[in-house]
């Protein structure tokens, strides 16, 4: 109901470009460009400063502007109000996930939430949960599934669950024949491990540290963007793995890869995070309830 040429402009403003305003809002830049236009046409001034790759305001963007967040604050708050008194959640709900997240937990969360409200229509981004936080602190996303504890002033979090790491590696690998393992015997092996910013090497990278042995002293055998990745090459014989308990099932059930515990143990957190609002619509907190209690029953199988 708010006004389109509002939702542009300040989607402009927020990202400080007309391409990326248009890559968030899943337009086009010359319908961006062209709702600009409408807008400044109807106050009669220039609203933006056009450079190339960016654009700022004017001071009388800056006035539009201020009125816009409210305006468009205030719209959110009475299209949640009413449907409240419907009972039928309904509406796009921006999601952002972990990788591993995305591809373990996710879809069964989702189901779940559509066979409730079928009205509700998920949009997911996919990320590392460094990349996912940021963009639910600068509100790109309504809330994100994340495997880290962020201390973001900005962020509201559930703790759901946490999920147990293993060590992977082919069950014809040495590493195979123990029951548990420590950081000191692992490194004598290759470690395949993941992309910088992922929130599974980040704890493994801890993990060698908290036992005295410097990242420099681990021989790496590959850095992947995917568990999918890892999984493969450990099933091949090339190094060892570190992964979630809950993404291995299937693999070692089919006699892919052997998983062992590692001692101490090490468990990464499962959160659910959003905007530290005053007001938050009905969607995100019953996705956010719904989501924790989901998390938490799959650790727990």
């Amino acid at each position: 109901m708010a006004d389109r040429r509002l939702q542009v402009f300040n989607a402009v403003v927020k990202h400080g470009s007309f391409t990326r305003a248009a890559e968030r809002l899943f337009m086009t830049q010359p319908a961006v460009t062209f709702q600009i236009k409408q807008l400044e046409e109807h106050f009669n001034t220039r609203l933006l400063e056009r450079g190339h790759g960016y654009a700022t305001l004017t001071p009388a963007g800056e006035i539009v502007h201020n009125y816009a967040e409210k305006i468009l604050g205030l719209n959110e708050e009475m299209e949640s109000r009413v449907a409240e008194l419907t009972d039928e959640l309904s509406g796009t709900l921006n999601i952002g996930t972990s990788t591993t997240i995305a591809a373990y937990w996710l879809p069964k969360i989702l189901e779940g939430f559509k066979r409730q409200f079928p009205r509700v229509i998920p949009r997911v981004s996919v990320g590392n949960s460094s990349t996912v936080a940021g963009r639910v602190a600068n509100r790109d996303l309504d809330l994100g599934l994340i495997e880290i504890v962020t201390d973001d002033p900005s962020l509201e979090r559930r703790g759901a669950a946490q999920d147990e790491l293993m060590v992977i590696c082919s069950p014809n690998h040495p590493l195979a024949r123990e029951t548990s393992l420590t950081a000191s015997q692992l490194l004598p092996h290759p470690f395949i491990t993941r992309e910088p910013g992922n929130a599974i090497r980040d704890l493994a990278d801890q993990y060698f540290e908290a036992a005295g042995i410097a990242m420099e002293e681990v021989s790496i055998a590959a850095e992947l963007g995917s568990l999918a990745a890892v999984k493969q090459l450990a099933a091949e014989g090339f190094g060892f793995g570190i992964a979630s308990h809950a993404a291995i099932q299937r693999d070692i059930g089919d006699g892919r890869i052997a998983a062992v515990p590692l001692v101490p143990k090490l468990y990464t957190p499962l959160e659910v995070i959003f905007p530290k609002d005053k007001f938050r619509s009905r969607l995100i907190t019953t996705f956010a309830e719904f989501a924790a209690e989901q998390l938490a029953a799959g650790a727990q199988r």
